[in-house]
């Protein structure tokens, strides 16, 4: 059994998905009374990815997955690209996972340019309020694009009726400015503003500035996949991620903000110096506290089973 992950990251839960797909094939195939696959499990992410840790925790999930049998058919490797496009043989996989991945778009839409260059989100890194209408456009042109993309690639390379499972942020209407995943970047824009308004950085560089990240709705993600054809959709819920009650406010902030960085923060530098993470961060952890002691911010993430039809 071939099995792909797709955005896999390096953190502790890239192995811990693989070895819950194993074991539930297993489990499977123990009540089926059946001996069960060999995995060929391949970890796929951009060449950047940190793999040579992934590598080193190997050894300690073949020791788990060998305990009590008697042979270890599990056999990891890595294949490095950009999931936007064809990274393996024709019909070679037969189950696909991805999580949190395929919101983060090939590129900045460059829709969002004018003819000199110039943004037309200016003040603002992704789709807001005060955004005008082709922002929006420009953002969906895009996730149409790249998803229509990964989809067709996948299609060449699952065998026939294997299954996708995906994961991936998104949004609950067609509103683009909502309450949910589309506010943290508000909230970064406004972190930044702040930096602009105090003569820390540069208005044009915020201007400039925009991120390749698309929240998309679940009418479009059925639009997409319709249109390319592929794929039947088996499964799509939509589920908001609730703050646990019990967790401290600023605890809470204080997770929000370093998920942000994490993700943000290399193109932060590149694009505005290194000088200025430390203090845009700080800006921005007390703007989401302030947010959430007064009102609930409720992420929206899909899941999405498809089955290749064709």
């Amino acid at each position: 059994m071939s099995i792909a992950d797709f955005g896999c990251s390096s953190g502790p839960n890239t192995l811990s998905v693989i070895k819950e797909i194993i074991n539930a094939v297993r489990g499977t195939s123990r009540r089926a009374k059946s001996p069960g696959p060999e995995f060929r499990v391949f970890l796929n992410d951009l060449p950047s990815n940190d793999f040579n840790s992934i590598f080193m925790a190997l050894p300690d999930l073949y020791q788990e997955l060998r305990k009590g049998r008697s042979d270890n058919l599990v056999f990891i490797s890595a294949v490095p690209g950009s999931f936007y496009g064809r990274l393996f043989p024709s019909n070679t996989l037969h189950f696909i996972h991805s999580s949190y991945s395929l919101h983060w778009l090939s590129k900045v839409p460059p829709m969002l340019y004018d003819e000199e260059g110039k943004s037309i989100n200016q003040g603002k890194v992704y789709i807001s309020e005060e955004s005008c209408p082709l922002v929006s456009q420009a953002y969906l042109y895009q996730f149409s694009d790249d998803f229509s993309v990964f989809l067709k690639s996948r299609s060449e390379e699952l065998a026939s009726g294997g299954r996708m499972v995906l994961t991936f942020l998104g949004r609950r209407n067609q509103t683009h400015a909502d309450r949910g995943n589309s506010f943290f970047w508000e909230l970064l824009s406004r972190s930044l503003e702040i930096m602009v308004s105090q003569g820390e950085i540069e208005k044009d560089k915020l201007d400039s500035y925009d991120v390749h990240f698309y929240a998309p709705s679940k009418d479009e993600i059925e639009d997409e996949v319709r249109k390319e054809g592929s794929f039947k959709i088996d499964c799509l819920e939509m589920f908001e991620i609730e703050r646990d009650e019990s967790e401290d406010l600023r605890s809470y902030g204080r997770t929000v903000t370093t998920t942000v960085r994490a993700i943000q923060e290399s193109m932060i530098s590149h694009h505005f110096g290194e000088g200025i993470t430390d203090r845009l961060f700080e800006i921005y952890g007390n703007l989401i506290d302030e947010e959430i002691a007064t009102e609930d911010i409720r992420p929206v993430t899909f899941i999405t089973v498809l089955r290749k039809s064709i």
